[in-house]
């Protein structure tokens, strides 16, 4: 097959890079190497009973058909319910959306409203997915890049800075991935405030790890704060991470119904419906008892501190302490320049990872791969004994590259064995 048979469109696009470490991973375990794997947002908890219940209910049932292309009537209202319930925002039915995962929500949107030349502002360090679905939709990415020292979130002066008449979105991920750094309510009232000038500009705000919160951090979402862009805010959820449900592939999003009705017309003509039984699954998950997701936010929040104190007792590292999510996104600039035991040179972040994985059995995603170097990225979603181990396998490669580059004293003109 020539090159030329596959379109052009895919020069641009770079395939999911956690989907690769992760596959590199399984990989070198399956040669019987000893790897951790700190690469995959994914909750290690098992879905909850009631949830799994709710989906072995509609199997006996008999809903195993079709449902309507935006989603079941009953989870669309169970939406409509969440939605007034925990963010003071009221949505019909009509204004919501249910797709195969956030990600098809996120990438619905954007197929449905871009056009060659329509802009979309993305702060980095951003969710590798975001400029590369602005991309298949022939939309711009226009990257405005944050500054560690205020919590990697994007100011009021850089989004004024960035806003153009061809700025059709700003996308809001808070808490974020890959940073953990979430946006109080004042901070998405300033924001706001600057959105309001710029009646041209929509925001589409990915909530997904909005149940993951810690240190008793409030969690706001900007339609809640500021209802004046209510009619041109698309708010994204979804039930894979609070739930541990990733493999279900349930995202659903509220806004305007005109836009909901143009991302149904792009899903009826690629996915069709969610799996029925998973719609019926998040329905149980909606209206159950949320009381095990305290217990949840505990055990991150334990996991969350007991890395972030490691890493940062590791010369040459160093990761600010995230509100929410279950990343921690780490700077590595310590170790730029220094030359591993066999005398190769740690040029990049990219370098860096390859040696964490090659040489010491640890996968991380490098910080290129959301916009900004020299960093890389930690998913804290697994025990505490094997993120111990983990970061013991960091501090020794650290160590390693470390002491390869003091120089070797003589002693008597001779240096030591």
């Amino acid at each position: 097959m020539s090159k030329d048979f596959i379109a052009k469109r895919l020069d641009k696009i770079k395939p999911s890079a956690t989907l690769a470490l992760a596959a590199k991973a399984q990989e070198l375990k399956a040669q019987g190497k000893d790897v951790i794997g700190l690469a995959v947002g994914e909750p290690d908890f098992d879905t909850p009973d009631f949830i799994k219940n709710g989906a072995k209910a509609a199997m006996d049932k008999g809903q195993t058909k079709y449902t309507p292309v935006t989603g079941t009537i009953e989870l669309r209202k169970s939406i409509c319910e969440k939605f007034n319930r925990e963010n003071n925002l009221k949505y019909t039915p009509e204004q919501v959306i249910v797709g195969t995962g956030g990600k098809q929500v996120l990438y619905n949107a954007f197929m449905a409203t871009l056009n060659p030349g329509d802009e979309v502002i993305i702060s980095a360090p951003y969710w590798l997915s975001y400029p590369e679905m602005v991309l298949l939709a022939e939309g711009t990415p226009v990257v405005v890049e944050t500054k560690p020292e205020q919590g990697f979130k994007l100011t009021p002066a850089a989004l004024e800075k960035a806003v153009t008449p061809q700025t059709k979105w700003v996308i809001i991920n808070s808490p974020s991935n890959p940073t953990g750094a979430a946006y109080t309510r004042g901070e998405l009232k300033a924001l706001g405030e600057v959105l309001k000038k710029h009646p041209h500009v929509h925001i589409l705000t990915d909530d997904i790890y909005e149940q993951l919160i810690y240190d008793q951090f409030k969690f706001s979402t900007i339609a809640e704060v500021v209802p004046e862009l209510y009619d041109r805010t698309l708010t994204v959820n979804g039930v894979s991470k609070a739930y541990a449900m990733t493999g279900w592939r349930i995202g659903y999003a509220g806004g305007p119904a005109e836009l909901i009705k143009a991302m149904s017309t792009v899903q009826s003509q690629s996915t069709s419906n969610p799996s029925s039984i998973s719609q019926a699954a998040a329905v149980a998950a909606l209206n159950g008892d949320q009381n095990f997701l305290n217990e949840w936010r505990k055990t991150f929040q334990e996991r969350r501190d007991l890395v972030v104190s490691r890493l940062n007792q590791t010369e040459g590292l160093h990761c600010n302490v995230p509100e929410g999510a279950f990343y921690l996104f780490v700077s590595c600039e310590g170790m730029i320049g220094k030359k591993t035991p066999d005398s190769k040179m740690i040029a990049n972040d990219t370098d860096f990872a390859n040696y964490l994985l090659e040489k010491h059995g640890v996968v991380v995603v490098p910080g290129v791969e959301f916009g900004m170097s020299p960093y890389f990225r930690v998913s804290y979603a697994l025990s505490k004994e094997t993120l111990a181990k983990a970061c013991e396998r960091i501090q020794t490669a650290c160590q390693e590259l470390a002491s390869g580059n003091q120089p070797q004293l003589k002693v008597n003109g001779v240096k030591p064995r």
